[in-house]
């Protein structure tokens, strides 16, 4: 499908005519979801079944969830979000546990040998290299690796530096698309968030290597921190928040041990400000999440924080990120990664941050975590919880003085229906 440099681009009906029933198809996630490719596949659910679809989380649609879809493609999901959630509870669709860090593994090492690779790239540049743009975390394992790579190529899509460059001889065919990308607009804060936010900025010292998720409370905690100096990104990913940090001058790199001076991260998800951003930046690298999210790598790097959020945690210290019961809700992704990197990295500190309660009033802080839950940091890796009454540090700690802790950062409606259950368990605090 080319000759040299050049792409022979075909519509995407016919580029997906390589996929056959039986086979296992990677698509590319977050967003960058080949959505013109994916809608394809779909619409040829008529002569296709039993084809295992895997990836990891996608913004945007997934028509192959739909019930009536169940005899041609089933889900086999990495990371489970908000499109996938129905079909998994359904069990129209499945969840596989695995660390952020490993997932390139199951791909490279034929745990799940993929069939192929629907991607979603920049135009190829005069050498013929395209970029997987926004999304190169798992995404580079799977074109190593796939038996056919198909891509949507698109303008829209940033040409980011790294490990994302893909050789128009890679490829087994392509379609030509002008679509804009999917943005994950930054969340509108609260008082809570903000003030959650500023007590994990207080954590944070001037130097420090963060890793930090999206959404609303480390979109908060960025919003805290552009008083603060030095700090480098070493990261899975990062938001719209980080771009004003580094304008503000509050992020330079300078300390860190491992790539100073550049912003790591394996994928983005943000606005188009985010996306012109990093095109063409040699400031940014994108690279495989095998890498960035390794912990050896991780540790490398001084005062390494590692922000990360929670569903619930229990008096014990055990943090449940992913499910809500049994229900799933995410999936483990990396923050068992970072965890443990930012604990082994000089003076690093690992956060877990969260609301004292759920928007019904439930205190997030419980006794034990709900019947079904899992657990994604165990409470022999936990070492800072973070509520909007405080921060602790349970590192050190026995279980009655981690109860005794953590009540103290619990909303104050619940607290005495915690001390009562503690003292149950463990005695007089």
């Amino acid at each position: 499908m080319y000759r040299k440099n050049q792409i022979d681009y075909v519509s995407p009906e016919a580029a997906v005519q390589c996929i056959r029933s039986g086979d296992r198809v990677f698509v590319q996630g977050a967003c960058a979801l080949p959505a013109v490719l994916v809608q394809a596949m779909t619409d040829r659910a008529p002569s296709l079944r039993e084809v295992e679809v895997v990836h990891l989380h996608t913004e945007g649609p997934a028509p192959y969830l739909a019930p009536e879809m169940r005899d041609s493609f089933h889900l086999n999901a990495l990371f489970v979000a908000g499109n996938a959630r129905e079909a998994v509870a359904e069990g129209r669709a499945d969840y596989l546990p695995v660390f952020l860090s490993e997932v390139p593994n199951l791909f490279r090492r034929g745990v799940l040998p993929i069939d192929v690779a629907l991607i979603h790239v920049s135009p190829p540049d005069k050498h013929g290299y395209c970029s997987l743009g926004v999304s190169v975390d798992a995404a580079a394992a799977a074109v190593q690796t796939a038996r056919l790579v198909v891509a949507q190529i698109n303008p829209h899509m940033p040409r980011s530096h790294g490990d994302g460059l893909v050789h128009v001889s890679q490829l087994h065919a392509a379609c030509w698309v002008d679509v804009a990308l999917p943005e994950a607009l930054p969340a509108e804060l609260s008082e809570i968030e903000l003030a959650i936010g500023r007590n994990v900025a207080e954590l944070v010292e001037d130097g420090a290597t963060l890793q930090m998720g999206i959404g609303a409370i480390p979109d908060a905690v960025l919003a805290s921190l552009a008083h603060h100096r030095g700090l480098g990104i070493h990261t899975e990913m990062f938001s719209d928040g980080l771009v004003d940090l580094v304008q503000t001058g509050a992020v330079t790199g300078e300390h860190k041990r491992i790539h100073p001076g550049k912003i790591v991260a394996g994928f983005v998800m943000g606005t188009r400000k985010l996306y012109d951003f990093i095109d063409d930046n040699p400031d940014v690298a994108l690279l495989d999440i095998a890498y960035v999210n390794d912990t050896a790598v991780i540790r490398r790097n001084p005062r390494v924080t590692a922000i990360n959020s929670a569903i619930e945690v229990d008096l014990c210290g055990q943090v449940c990120a992913d499910t809500i019961g049994t229900k799933q809700y995410s999936g483990v992704g990396g923050q068992m990664d970072f965890i443990r990197g930012a604990a082994l990295s000089e003076k690093g500190k690992p956060i877990i941050a969260l609301p004292s309660v759920t928007s019904k009033g439930r205190s997030r802080i419980t006794p034990m975590l709900q019947a079904g839950a899992g657990v994604t940091t165990t409470r022999a890796h936990v070492h800072f919880i973070v509520t909007e009454y405080g921060a602790v540090d349970l590192y050190g700690k026995n279980l009655r003085q981690r109860a005794r802790a953590l009540i103290d950062i619990a909303h104050p409606d619940h607290r005495a229906h915690l001390y009562d259950e503690s003292e149950k368990r463990f005695g007089k605090l």
